[in-house]
């Protein structure tokens, strides 16, 4: 294993680099984005290849010139023609025809012209410049001048001198600091001919800073199968290793330190200051339970004293909580469920109920006595609206502990439609069904209305107001009184009943966003749960973690990091076209930074991803795609352009793990085969 270059002073980079061992060819041409080279067969072979993808080295290397040290980046493109080539292949082109034996030691070609046909040329990006001036060393991610092309070497990067660069950082700190953590090895292509055997390349270790994903946008892309949740699983544990080295232990620091706690990132520790929290919608179950793929170790297991898992069943047997609102209790929480539910039903009695406000009143908890004349009327109107989506409840089948509820009709005028029920003594949901189905075949009856007539004459406003009607035709399932029950209604309502129980009584919200902003690792279990359901419980959890941060960012108060894991994020987050900026997350994605929240999503194709999420992420990790409509998405951005033609091509026993990974702080795309997560790593 390679010592750690943990500073890029640590090494002679100009000697060490320029080793003669591993000389590779010279420029024939340059400019500022692109190098090609002269090669052979011979000095390919002494260096045991040179695959797409890898980093050379062009060395300036002129001795008239001795005070410039400087070094262009090259990353390995594709073949490229040189101006002999014509006659190299009309040459070549005789030898064929003439029958004659043009390779191995049995060739029939003379000594010039093996040598000649030896050659090819290269094509290279150039990555950026490594140079000294005034004995700083630094790099530079551009060219800012290049000299002619033969006064350039060019070598292949190996051992420590790889190891620096693959683990560039935009600060003097480029591998193994207290602060990062290893993530796999150098890989450059699928064949292990020669990279099994060179130990210079296949035990270089990358890594990663976790404080490049901490507040940050984080995609990891490929097809099934192909390493995704094992990356995951790895940053989570890196994760956790820097939450550790965290300066204060709670938010409650706030009020016993003069820190300025608006700087999430301690400078003198490079560590968050508060522990991190971390949640995970767990699509396939595999962090929340034990799996085949842990070696017998999930996340859950691993960090026993952190994690806190939820799941849509029942299973605290097996140490879950229950990821159930109780709707007659928990009204706003539980209205939510119910507007997600049934959002994208375009029936505009449905989005009438969607549109009401079911938000207790200023002045609501106020004694009775206390009230003014407006609050007490604002409170009756909300206590009737309250009871009437009770009654919806219901009557969809929600079991309930406490089947009364009590509001005022109005005992000179809307009882006297039903005199024999009296809400303002407490009645039955029963009742209550019995109560409000008769008020609205009243207000088409011309008798009975006139009781509504007097109300308003009396109050100075309708006892009815729009929400309570589309509730009434919700509840009826009758577009007008005395209609026919045609309307789906209510019954819209089973679908989300299992979201139900009628014994929680603090919402599941509330315990999460407490376990995060203690540094805890939230799973939220949606294996057992359908589409509907999984997209439900993501959007409801999101948009409270969301909503919090936002508030104590108004307020001035701190947010600790919470990282939010998606996995199968094609089946939750908006697609590739959507263009509402309102839905939670592109919010999370647009204005989750100066929140502290960050975003780590994995998913089979980039092109099922809202672009404006896409525009926003800033790490990246991508695997085997199987399609150029994926590809072509994948070159905008970077310089994953030059990987798209061997991301497609993929081999399922060889290639898992092996991915094209982008980091904030690295200024540019790095293929690395990812290490096995592993409990004791």
């Amino acid at each position: 294993m390679l010592d750690v270059v943990k500073k890029i002073t640590d090494i002679d980079f100009f000697k060490e680099g320029q080793n003669e061992d591993l000389f590779v060819g010279r420029p024939f041409a340059i400019n500022y984005n692109k190098a090609n080279l002269l090669i052979s067969d011979f000095w390919k072979h002494k260096v045991k290849g040179i695959p797409q993808g890898s980093f050379l080295l062009a060395f300036y290397d002129n001795p008239h010139d001795e005070e410039i040290q400087e070094a262009l980046l090259l990353r390995v493109l594709n073949p490229t023609s040189l101006p002999t080539d014509n006659n190299v292949i009309s040459s070549m082109v005789e030898y064929y025809k003439d029958n004659l034996n043009t390779s191995g030691k049995k060739s029939d070609l003379d000594d010039f012209t093996k040598y000649e046909f030896s050659f090819s040329g290269l094509e290279c990006r150039i990555l950026g410049a490594f140079y000294k001036d005034d004995e700083i060393f630094e790099f530079g991610a551009d060219v800012e001048n290049f000299y002619s092309a033969h006064n350039y070497k060019v070598y292949k990067a190996a051992g420590k001198i790889l190891q620096l660069i693959v683990n560039q950082r935009d600060k003097d700190l480029v591998a193994g600091g207290e602060n990062e953590f290893p993530i796999g090895k150098v890989r450059y292509s699928s064949s292990k001919r020669f990279y099994a055997i060179d130990e210079s390349i296949n035990k270089v270790q990358v890594y990663i800073n976790p404080g490049d994903m901490l507040g940050k946008r984080t995609s990891l892309f490929g097809m099934t199968r192909t390493g995704k949740s094992n990356t995951v699983k790895k940053i989570i544990q890196a994760t956790v290793e820097i939450s550790k080295k965290s300066k204060y232990r709670n938010l409650s620091t706030t009020t016993t330190s003069t820190d300025n706690f608006m700087e999430p990132i301690d400078k003198d520790r490079g560590a968050p200051k508060f522990p991190v929290g971390q949640i995970i919608f767990d699509i396939n179950g595999e962090y929340a339970n034990a799996n085949l793929q842990d070696k017998g170790t999930a996340i859950f297991d691993l960090y026993k004293d952190l994690v806190i898992r939820y799941s849509v069943l029942d299973k605290t047997d097996e140490g879950f909580k229950v990821l159930k609102t109780n709707f007659y209790t928990e009204i706003q929480a539980g209205f939510e469920l119910v507007r997600a539910s049934m959002i994208q039903d375009s029936s505009n009695y449905i989005q009438s109920v969607c549109a009401i406000d079911l938000n207790k009143p200023e002045g609501y908890e106020k004694k009775i006595q206390d009230r003014t004349s407006d609050e007490k009327n604002a409170a009756n109107l909300y206590d009737r609206k309250t009871a009437l989506y009770k009654a919806c409840l219901y009557a969809a089948g929600f079991k309930t502990n406490q089947n009364k509820v009590k509001f005022f009709g109005d005992s000179d005028t809307i009882n006297n439609i039903i005199p024999d029920v009296q809400p303002h003594s407490g009645i039955t949901l029963d009742e209550c069904i019995t109560w409000f189905t008769a008020i609205y075949e009243a207000t088409a009856d011309p008798t009975s209305s006139q009781h509504f007539i007097r109300y308003r004459q009396n109050k100075g406003f309708d006892y009815l107001d729009e929400d309570m009607r589309a509730l009434l035709v919700f509840l009826t399932r009758k577009s007008t009184p005395n209609g026919t029950a045609n309307l789906s209604g209510f019954r819209k309502l089973r679908a989300i009943a299992n979201l139900h129980t009628p014994t929680v009584q603090e919402s599941f919200e509330i315990e999460i966003v407490k376990a995060l902003r203690e540094g805890k690792i939230v799973i939220i279990d949606l294996s057992q749960g359908d589409p509907l359901i999984q997209r439900l419980y993501s959007e409801k959890i999101c948009s409270r973690i969301f909503n919090d941060s936002m508030n104590n960012f108004i307020k001035t108060s701190p947010n600790n990091f919470v990282q939010f894991y998606f996995e199968e994020a094609h089946n939750l987050f908006p697609k590739k076209d959507d263009k509402d900026l309102s839905q939670i997350y592109n919010r999370i994605a647009k204005e989750g930074a100066k929140l502290n929240l960050g975003m780590i999503y994995a998913t089979q194709e980039v092109s099922s991803i809202s672009s404006n999420i896409l525009k926003n992420t800033q790490n990246w990790f991508i695997a085997h795609l199987n399609n150029e409509d994926e590809t072509r998405e994948l070159k905008k951005y970077y310089d994953f352009v030059d990987f798209t033609d061997s991301l497609v091509r993929f081999s399922a026993k060889n290639d898992k793990g092996f991915v094209r990974m982008k980091t904030y702080s690295n200024p540019f795309v790095v293929p690395v085969q990812i290490d096995q997560f592993l409990a004791n790593k």
